[in-house]
């Protein structure tokens, strides 16, 4: 649900992206997303929480991450950049 120079600058490692603005803006998920359970998640939780209740409204199986990229980088968890190195929290 991040904005695209938030998932360049870092994300979680397979992640597929999709901004919240385009899910709002009534875009669906990308293939790999579809017919599967789905994470969602930003950089603190906010617009991850908005992107899981359209998804739920439209009939898919979603979960938010509460606390976003910078609680899953703050555990410890791996994040990369656009080109698959270590990336950041933008």
């Amino acid at each position: 649900m991040r904005e695209p120079h938030e998932w360049q600058a870092g994300h979680a490692p397979g992640a597929v992206h999709l901004p919240l603005s385009a899910l709002a803006a009534g875009d669906g998920l990308p293939t790999a997303a579809r017919s599967r359970p789905v994470v969602v998640i930003c950089r603190s939780g906010n617009r991850s929480r908005r992107a899981a209740e359209l998804l739920r409204d439209r009939g898919v199986e979603a979960v938010d991450v509460i606390g976003g990229m910078r609680d899953w980088a703050e555990a410890g968890l791996p994040v990369v950049d656009a080109r698959g190195g270590n990336g950041t929290v933008a």
